[in-house]
């Protein structure tokens, strides 16, 4: 737990269930704009996605994604308002944080919030028992060589790893005066399966070297529901939050409908580089 929090603070919590990629990133940032305007509290939001969506980084070029395979596979494209690299969200639990950048669990430069909030993450993997949780390594002398379109290749500072192994990708942005950082937990299903849907991308037996599931650190399966609660009961616990749940506002979905239509779901925003 981290010690220098301030006294229990509330915060909204969502429970959105699964949704198709350009609808989860909308949302996600139309709860940016709903905290930048003030009228929604901090906001811890937990979902998923039907159909399985592979994602790309902000800035990660889309002349990656081998499409045709994608789209025979029914796999969904989107293009994330964050950074990093290509995740395939499929059998796995997201999670996304959006508070201003004064809240004391977000304060301070990418990498601080990253610590801190990676503490809720880290309890609430803790909670479902998974061994050998690490937090707090530093990766500034990684090898550039081992960079790849795959996210979950090589962690980065602060994120969630078992044995040396990546277990949580998360990202993040600020805007307005707002952090939105989310991540994806896989919960089962083989890791490797996104090298399927990239250029490029390292070998199946590399990427399952590096990275691994809730699942095969646990040595059984969990449901979304199990781990959900755990992680929400974990951000309680390490970041001394009462969460309350909620619903999205009519403004919310009002604008969550427009990000869909006119960038989330267009191709200007997802064939942009």
């Amino acid at each position: 737990m981290i010690h220098d929090l301030p006294y229990l603070v509330k915060w909204r919590l969502l429970f959105s269930g699964e949704a198709d990629g350009a609808t989860n990133m909308a949302v996600d940032e139309a709860i940016l704009r709903a905290v930048a305007a003030g009228l929604v509290p901090p906001t811890l939001r937990c979902y998923g996605w039907r159909p399985p969506c592979l994602s790309l980084g902000r800035g990660q070029p889309a002349s990656e994604v081998l499409v045709e395979v994608c789209e025979q596979d029914g796999v969904d494209l989107v293009r994330r308002p964050t950074g990093g690299r290509a995740i395939l969200h499929a059998d796995e639990l997201t999670y996304s944080v959006v508070a201003p950048q004064w809240e004391p669990r977000v304060k301070g430069g990418v990498l601080a919030s990253y610590r801190r909030l990676s503490q809720g993450l880290l309890a609430g993997l803790e909670r479902l028992g998974v061994p050998h949780l690490r937090a707090d390594a530093r990766y500034a002398h990684r090898d550039p060589a081992a960079l790849s379109a795959v996210c979950f290749q090589v962690p980065s500072d602060y994120e969630i790893t078992v044995g040396g192994r990546k277990l949580v990708g998360s990202a993040q942005m600020r805007a307005a005066g707002v952090v939105l950082q989310h991540g994806a937990i896989p919960l089962r299903g083989d890791i490797a399966r996104i090298a399927r849907y990239l250029r490029g991308a390292p070998s199946p037996r590399r990427i399952r070297e590096r990275a691994t599931t809730v699942a095969e650190a646990l040595g059984r399966e969990v449901t979304w529901e199990e781990a959900a609660q755990a992680l929400v009961a974990g951000f309680a616990q390490a970041l001394r939050l009462e969460l309350e749940s909620g619903e999205l506002t009519d403004e919310e979905r009002a604008w969550a409908e427009e990000l869909r239509a006119n960038k989330y779901a267009h191709p200007h925003w997802t064939f942009r580089l």
